[in-house]
């Protein structure tokens, strides 16, 4: 029986917290960091977001769990 791959793609953009909750890095943080309204949008943007209830079923299949 051929083993279960998981998506390359998905399991370098998603962890898994201990308690099981999947989280990713926030969007919109690599270039033109100057011309962003302020440091605020910038540093709440620097926090690992969950992944929403409806897109985890989803993104543990491709991670294989």
């Amino acid at each position: 029986m051929p083993k279960m791959k998981p998506n390359s793609g998905i399991k370098k953009r998603v962890k898994v917290t201990g308690t099981g909750k999947l989280m990713h890095a926030h969007g919109r943080r690599r270039t033109h960091l100057q011309q962003k309204s302020g440091s605020g949008a910038a540093r709440r943007e620097d926090a690992n977001q969950p992944i929403s209830k409806a897109d985890a079923p989803r993104v543990k299949k491709l991670l294989g769990k």
